[in-house]
């Protein structure tokens, strides 16, 4: 077996919560009532703001701002607000297992605009979680795994110190999934996240 095969633990990666979540509104091709695409203009427009000052000054209206004339007060709720359409948390929620469940806790916010940052981090550590996750084979031993998620975690944090930042160092919550599953459940979400929140703290 080569190096990045696709087996019985790293194959579960392709069907996580979150992973899912990314690819069901990704993949909406629509031009009409994108969700996918009106998420991203708020993902940048506060990825923006919290390059360019301190997280203090990020709010619903500097955000729609940002967002210049695509952005309003209506579209941003419908992105991030308590009854958002199509939340990143509700997925996790609706899952029902209890580890989907407890991860969904760890990132269920009153706040729309913690809501929207834990969101652009799922989205801005997308493509570097997809890299991690091609490196890996059940021949590595788990804490060899770890270390691949830890270091694309880590990367990207460098990559974004930011938003990395923003929310209490939290992780992209994909990343928090993908090790509960590498560790087969062993490991909980609450110490996923806690390891996580380090490497973003230390990067």
């Amino acid at each position: 077996m080569t190096m990045g095969a696709r087996t019985e633990t790293v194959a579960e990666l392709d069907g996580t919560v979150v992973g899912g979540w990314v690819r069901r509104l990704a993949g909406n091709t629509a031009p009409r009532r994108n969700h996918w695409h009106t998420r991203q203009i708020y993902y940048r427009a506060a990825e923006a703001l919290l390059d360019a000052g301190p997280p203090a000054e990020l709010t619903w209206k500097s955000i729609v701002a940002q967002a210049g004339p695509r952005g309003s007060r209506s579209t941003f709720y419908e992105v991030a607000g308590s009854h958002a359409r199509h939340r990143m948390v509700d997925d996790l929620i609706g899952d029902g297992r209890p580890g989907a469940i407890e991860i969904a806790l760890r990132y269920l916010r009153t706040d729309p605009v913690q809501q929207l940052l834990d969101e652009t981090k799922v989205w801005s550590f997308w493509a570097c979680r997809q890299d991690a996750t091609r490196q890996l084979s059940d021949l590595m031993p788990v804490g060899e795994m770890e270390r691949v998620l830890a270091a694309a975690v880590a990367g990207w944090a460098r990559r974004h110190p930011a938003l990395a930042r923003a929310a209490g160092c939290t992780p992209p919550a994909c990343a928090v999934e993908d090790l509960t599953v590498l560790h087969r459940g062993r490991l909980s979400g609450t110490e996923a996240l806690a390891r996580l929140t380090e490497v973003v703290r230390t990067a």
